[in-house]
């Protein structure tokens, strides 16, 4: 047993049941047993004293190198236990002044130029296209779904995604549509198909790129849905429609005005635009630091309060906003099957190494929006007061109306089949 690291745990862990199986053989339980349980068992000495010496990151690397392991398939019970006990956790003494360094020092971790964010971009997204596959719905949508239903199918519940969307972009045909961080395709191809509108995507993923005009010819669409591999910072045509999901967590703290301004610059006068992202409930604080080296480089997660700050400074009007809270918990455990359902297909692509990050990635972030503060925002916004309705009766109506013409005949069609 390592007796520091014990006597951190039994400060830490309060709340909920966590049983540690010591690399000597030796077992201690922790908590109060109301919660979350967990067992976790470190194979190896050194990984105590990583994770003793740097917690945040080293419990990941520990289970990427198999250091640690969770029997009975606790990682997501460990990982929320740790979300129920963040309170404790941040009262501990050398806390405070590491997480002050990391806030003071995150506008330059996120400071993402052209450059710094298409490397970042490429770290993530230019994986092998097939480990998408594996994991994500039929269109190829990885961001947050819309779960109507407690019941839906992950396939239903994005396509429920694109169409909440849709309905408060207020369209109209013949309209010109930028799709900012267009991913593979399935949004922008989805607005082309259904709404007749003109949609410009641009990603700086030459992965997503290459498959998304694929998608738009393979449809008949590349006269009205065209991708571009460009930075959005360098476009220079006006639009009567903007919108951006899962884009914006990359965007970086430093960069939030220059964000809004871009987007401010490309919407016509009557314009508007959605914004998809991941919020935190919380005030702003620093990204994970296992998160920030191995899957998200350069990516934060804001508070509202610093989006509405870059929002204002820019002029433009926030004319609608909703949270969905537990959609992407949901989302995400639905992933995390599949791909454990793949796993030896994904470890044929990569190796073992990378599934158990993949794992750890999925679990961290489903607990994240299961017991931690992660959420999810949908916020409208308008170059001018007039250029939308003033209620919100035309989303539900829009929404309504498709539903009943789509869903009738073909009830899971996916804009890429």
């Amino acid at each position: 047993m390592n007796r520091w690291l014990d006597r951190l745990m039994a400060r830490v862990a309060r709340r909920g049941r966590l049983q540690v199986t010591w690399s000597d053989g030796s077992i201690t339980a922790y908590g109060d047993g109301k919660g979350s349980t967990a067992h976790v068992v470190f194979r190896e000495p050194s990984a105590e004293w990583a994770v003793l010496r740097n917690p945040a990151l080293a419990v990941g690397e520990a289970y990427m190198d198999g250091a640690i392991v969770f029997p009975e398939d606790t990682l997501l019970d460990f990982l929320m236990l740790i979300n129920d006990n963040w309170g404790e956790v941040e009262r501990l003494p050398f806390q405070k002044p590491a997480s002050g360094l990391r806030f003071a020092m995150r506008r330059f971790a996120q400071n993402n130029s052209l450059l710094r964010a298409r490397k970042n971009i490429a770290h993530h997204y230019d994986l092998d296209g097939r480990l998408y596959r594996l994991f994500l719905d039929s269109d190829m949508q990885y961001s947050c779904a819309y779960f109507e239903r407690p019941d839906a199918s992950l396939e239903e519940a994005q396509w429920a995604k694109k169409r909440h969307l849709a309905s408060k972009l207020a369209l109209l045909p013949g309209q010109k549509v930028l799709d900012i961080g267009s991913g593979w395709g399935g949004l922008g191809l989805f607005l082309a198909d259904f709404f007749d509108v003109d949609v410009t995507g641009v990603t700086l993923s030459t992965e997503q790129h290459a498959v998304s005009n694929e998608r738009a010819q393979e449809r008949g669409l590349e006269q009205r849905a065209r991708f571009e591999l460009k930075d959005y910072r360098a476009l220079d045509t006006k639009f009567d429609r903007i919108v951006s999901v899962g884009m914006f967590e990359h965007v970086g703290a430093a960069r939030y005005k220059e964000y809004f301004s871009a987007a401010a610059r490309l919407m016509k006068d009557d314009g508007a635009m959605v914004l998809h992202s991941i919020g935190r409930a919380g005030p702003p604080a620093t990204t994970n630091a296992w998160i920030a080296k191995y899957i998200f480089p350069g990516g934060y997660i804001p508070a509202l309060s610093e989006v509405l700050q870059a929002v204002e400074r820019v002029g433009l009007f926030v004319t609608d906003i909703e949270i969905l809270r537990l959609h992407y918990a949901e989302t995400l455990r639905a992933w995390r099957e599949r791909f454990r359902e793949h796993w030896e297909e994904a470890a044929s692509i990569y190796d073992e190494r990378f599934c158990r990050m993949w794992d750890f990635y999925l679990a961290g972030s489903e607990a994240a929006f299961r017991s931690g503060d992660m959420m999810v925002f949908q916020m409208q916004l308008a170059k001018s007061n007039k250029a939308l309705p003033i209620t919100r009766d035309y989303m539900t109506k829009v929404e309504a109306a498709f539903r009943a013409r789509h869903e009738a005949s073909e009830p899971y069609r996916m804009a890429g089949e």
